[in-house]
C-alpha cells in the first residue's frame, strides 16, 4: 500500500454543509474528509432515535446544543451541551433525543466513516 499525501486546506462552514437524513429525524454532514479521520456534524430531532449500531471507527465527538440520552451497551448515559464523548472501535452504540429541542453536535470518526448502514447492528 502507498503512502497517501493530504496536502490542501480545506476549510467548511457548518452552515453550508448539506445533512443527509440517514434514519429518521436524524441528519448527518461531512465537514472535513481527511487521510486519517472524518469530522461529522449531525443533528438528532426530538424523539428521533440513532438505532444502536457498531463499527470498526473510533469515535469522539461533542455536543454543541440540546441534549439526548446515549445508548451504550444497554446503558443509558445523558449528554448536554459542553459534553465530550468517546466510543472505542466496535462498541455498541446508538441515541435518543427524548428532549423537546434538536440536539446538535460533531463527531471525529478515524478512519474515515462513508455513509452509516443503520439497518445492521453489525455494520463496519
Amino acid at each position: 500500500m502507498g503512502v497517501v499525501w493530504c496536502v490542501i486546506m480545506e476549510m467548511r462552514n457548518a452552515d453550508e454543509t448539506t445533512l443527509e437524513e440517514v434514519a429518521d429525524g436524524v441528519y448527518l454532514g461531512d465537514l472535513a474528509i481527511g487521510c486519517e479521520a472524518s469530522v461529522k456534524y449531525w443533528r438528532i430531532d426530538p424523539g428521533a432515535t440513532l438505532p444502536p449500531h457498531r463499527h470498526h471507527n473510533e469515535q469522539i465527538g461533542y455536543v454543541l446544543s440540546g441534549s439526548l440520552v446515549a445508548l451504550v451497551e444497554g446503558e443509558e448515559v445523558t449528554l448536554s451541551p459542553g459534553d465530550c464523548y468517546r466510543f472505542p472501535s466496535r462498541e455498541l452504540h446508538g441515541a435518543e433525543n427524548r428532549s423537546s429541542e434538536p440536539a446538535v453536535g460533531i463527531g471525529v470518526l478515524a478512519p474515515p466513516r462513508e455513509r452509516p448502514d443503520w439497518g445492521d447492528e453489525s455494520s463496519s
